[in-house]
C-alpha cells in the first residue's frame, strides 16, 4: 500500500564458459530493456522489499508522488508495490500498473471478488464463488485477462487473499465450511469451492494469453477458525496454479488485541506453507503492526521482522509492508504506518538499509530463459 526514475537494477554478470581447454571469461551481457519482454528473477541472496502505501479505501489510488514520498522516508527503492483491483470496480488497473512498472517496481495486485460497500465480516455478494464457478463473470474475467496481456509486463496477482479467515466473502467459512464433499475425508465443501473458483479464474486468464502474470496463493498466517478443514492445505489449488506462496503476518492491529512477537506469528505458518510445495518461493505478502500506548515495542518488532525474514526463513524472497492508518468504530486509530513514531521509522530505515534487502528488480530477457 519521489520524482526520481527508480531505476531497475541491471542484470550484469560475468559468465564463465568452460570447455575442454579450461575456462574463459565471457563479455558482460547486455542489460535488459525493461520495456522489452523480460521476467523478474529472484535474488540468489537476499529478499525483495516492497510496500502497500495507503492507496485509499479501495486500495487503488496509486500515485508516483505517494510512492516517492514513502521511498524518501524509508531511504530505499521498493522492488514490489502492492495495490488492489476489486471486482466491484469492473476495471483493469492499467494506469496504476504503468506508474509502478515505469518507476522500476513490480506490481502486486490483490484481485478481490468483492462488491461495494467493501466491508469485512459480511457474507457473499454478487461475486460469490458459486457465481464465478458457474461462469457468470467470465466476460469480466476475460476482459481483465485481455488487459493484463496488453499490459505485457511482469506482475503478480493474488486472487481471493486470506480465504482461510472468516472476514472476506470468499472465505470457505461461508461455503459449507467443514461439511465433507461426498463424505470423502479431508475434502471439505468450503475450501473445495474456493479451489474450484481459483482454478477457474486462472484458467480463464491464461486462456486469454496473459502469460506475464505470476499467481500467488495468499493465506492468513493462522486460520480463523483454527480447524483442520480451514488450514492452508485444504485450499491449495496445486503447483500448476501457484507461482508464489503468500502469508499475511500482522501483529497487534487493535488496542484490545494481545501483542505477539514475530516468531510466534511466522514459525508454524512458514512450515505449513513450505509443506505445500518444496520449491515455490514464499512472500510475506502483508506485514505490519500498530503502535498503542502500554503495549509492545513496535520499533523492536519491526527490527525483529526485518532481521528474521532475511536470515531465519530461507524460502522468503519478498516482504511487503502494509503502510496504512485507519479510524475504528470506537473512534480509536490503528496506525500501522512505518512512521507512526520516530522510533518505528528509524527501525524500518535501519533494517531495510541492509544490503540483503533488495530494492531493485533483477530482470532477465525472456529470450535468455532456459
Amino acid at each position: 500500500m519521489r520524482f526520481g526514475s527508480g531505476a531497475i537494477s541491471l542484470l550484469t554478470a560475468v559468465i564463465l564458459i568452460c570447455g575442454d581447454v579450461g575456462c574463459k571469461k565471457a563479455t558482460k551481457s547486455v542489460p535488459p530493456d525493461p520495456n522489452g519482454p523480460v521476467e523478474v528473477i529472484l535474488p540468489e541472496r537476499g529478499v525483495y522489499t516492497g510496500a502497500f502505501m495507503d492507496f485509499g479505501d479501495a486500495e487503488d489510488e496509486v500515485t508516483l508522488e505517494m510512492i516517492g514520498e514513502f521511498e524518501d522516508m524509508v531511504g530505499k527503492h521498493q522492488a514490489i508495490i502492492a495495490s488492489s483491483s476489486y471486482w466491484g470496480e469492473q476495471s483493469f488497473p492499467t494506469a496504476n500498473l504503468n506508474v509502478i512498472w515505469r518507476h522500476g517496481s513490480l506490481p502486486l495486485v490483490f484481485w478481490s471478488p468483492w462488491d461495494r460497500p467493501y466491508e469485512q465480516n459480511r457474507g457473499p455478494d454478487k461475486f460469490s464463488l458459486d457465481a464465478i464457478i458457474e461462469g457468470k463473470w467470465d466476460a469480466y474475467i476475460d476482459e481483465w485477462g485481455d488487459a493484463a496481456r496488453q499490459f505485457g509486463k511482469p506482475m503478480i496477482v493474488a486472487f481471493g487473499n486470506e480465504m482461510n479467515g472468516d472476514w472476506f466473502p470468499w472465505s470457505g467459512w461461508f461455503y459449507g465450511a467443514n461439511e465433507l464433499v461426498g463424505g470423502v475425508p479431508e475434502r471439505w465443501v468450503g475450501p473445495e469451492r474456493f479451489k474450484k473458483a481459483y482454478r477457474h479464474v486462472v484458467d480463464c486468464v491464461r486462456g486469454r494469453g496473459a502469460a506475464n502474470i505470476k499467481w500467488m496463493f495468499h493465506t492468513n498466517n493462522y486460520s480463523y477458525p483454527l480447524d483442520t478443514w480451514n488450514f492452508a492445505a485444504a485450499y491449495y489449488p496445486g503447483p500448476d496454479y501457484v507461482d508464489w506462496l503468500g502469508l499475511s503476518v500482522y501483529g497487534q492491529q487493535f488496542k484490545d488485541e494481545p501483542w505477539a512477537d514475530v516468531p510466534s506469528l511466522v514459525d508454524w505458518p512458514y512450515e505449513e506453507m513450505s509443506r505445500l510445495d518444496p520449491k515455490t518461493p514464499i512472500m510475506i505478502a502483508e506485514w505490519a503492526t500498530g503502535e498503542f500506548p502500554h503495549s509492545g515495542n513496535k520499533s523492536a518488532w519491526i527490527q525483529e521482522g526485518l532481521d528474521l525474514f532475511r536470515t531465519h526463513y530461507p524460502r522468503v524472497k519478498a516482504a511487503i509492508y502494509w503502510h496504512e492508518r485507519w479510524q475504528n468504530l470506537d473512534q480509536t486509530y490503528s496506525n500501522l504506518r512505518v512512521n507512526s513514531s520516530v522510533e518505528s521509522l528509524n527501525a524500518y530505515r535501519n533494517g531495510v538499509a541492509h544490503p540483503d534487502w533488495v530494492g531493485n528488480l533483477i530482470l532477465r530477457p525472456l529470450a535468455e530463459k532456459r
